[in-house]
């Protein structure tokens, strides 16, 4: 069988993880896949117009293949007057101290899936992963007859088992050192990198791409061994010269620190580093609605340089993270450095 990364074209068995808001820019994509490894495109949160055009700027840079990111369709829970008086009183104080108005809520949409997918796909990207769930059949359909390959997300070994039932053709296994967003839908494990990516491998005879942790080449070499064909680095990508981590979340993440999962931003887990926010907000609105309501806090905070009020998402790694141009972190990962 042919392996993944021959189907792909990679000459490095190495993947960018998908970040999305805004780090994962065209530059960044194409730069990663210029040098031998997949590029991938955060673009949950992007518009079909904004997609079309981040891969339009990546076809411009790059003829390499690169992925897409998005995220599965969401069931949106309703709310109760009581969690959104909780959820503002506790925003309250950090839009005082950036000068904002207080906080407000309202319902804002989320965008369309079907037609971010459509957008998606009329760029041809060599591959379409996803997070937070499953496609459905017709979906996942459309995802093949684009030429593209369909990939999930497991954060353990039922989720694997549900992707692989569905009928993708890879499966990224996220152990619980990964930054960002947990991907899963089912029960997060929360297990050891390696050794959730050894117990995947047992029971789904599918390709597989080990993400969560994976800071140097000793890791990416660890990752292969477990039996993944690709290494998923998010993390060690943070603060390359192409990425587009703004200047507070930069300088918190060459100071380092404790990571932590929280809820605090967008309503689902999420590993970054500890500060103001993941400390003061213990009561947040399920996802999309706390991501909404957050949403004026950050970009605040990211235009007055207050890392303090920032989702710095990031691994349990980030101690190990060091600047430079993306193709010389990619060629590192990939002992080639």
């Amino acid at each position: 069988m042919t392996s993944l990364r021959e189907r792909l074209g990679l000459r490095l068995p190495l993947v960018l993880a998908p970040m999305a808001g805004g780090v994962s820019t065209p530059a960044l994509v194409a730069a990663v896949s210029e040098a031998g490894g997949l590029g991938s495109l955060g673009a949950a949160y992007l518009s079909p117009a904004e997609i079309l055009k981040a891969g339009q700027e990546i076809r411009r840079q790059t003829a390499r293949p690169w992925a897409l990111n998005l995220f599965a369709p969401q069931e949106v829970r309703p709310v109760s007057g009581t969690q959104v008086t909780t959820a503002l009183a506790e925003l309250a104080p950090f839009h005082a101290e950036l000068g904002l108005p207080a906080p407000g809520f309202s319902e804002r949409p989320e965008p369309d899936f079907a037609e971010q997918l459509a957008a998606a796909l009329s760029l041809r990207p060599a591959a379409l992963s996803f997070t937070f769930g499953l496609l459905s059949a017709a979906q996942l359909a459309q995802v093949r007859a684009a030429g593209a390959l369909a990939i999930g997300t497991a954060t353990g070994v039922d989720e694997a088992r549900a992707l692989a039932a569905a009928g993708v053709d890879a499966v990224v296994v996220q152990g619980g050192a990964a930054g960002g967003h947990r991907g899963g839908w089912q029960h997060d494990e929360l297990a050891d990198t390696f050794a959730l990516t050894r117990a995947v491998a047992q029971v789904v005879d599918l390709p597989l791409i080990a993400a969560g942790g994976l800071m140097t080449a000793g890791d990416v070499r660890s990752a292969l061994d477990t039996g993944a064909e690709l290494a998923q680095c998010g993390t060690a990508f943070l603060l390359a010269d192409e990425a587009g981590t703004s200047a507070p979340y930069r300088a918190a993440l060459a100071h380092g620190g404790e990571t932590v999962l929280t809820r605090s931003f967008s309503g689902r887990p999420a590993r970054g580093l500890k500060n103001a926010v993941t400390e003061g907000v213990q009561h947040p609105l399920p996802y999309p609605q706390q991501n909404a309501l957050t949403r004026p806090m950050r970009t605040a905070a990211a235009q007055a340089g207050r890392a303090e009020f920032l989702s710095l998402w990031a691994g349990t790694g980030v101690g190990q993270v060091r600047p430079g141009p993306a193709p010389e972190v990619a060629r590192a990962l990939a002992g080639e450095g």
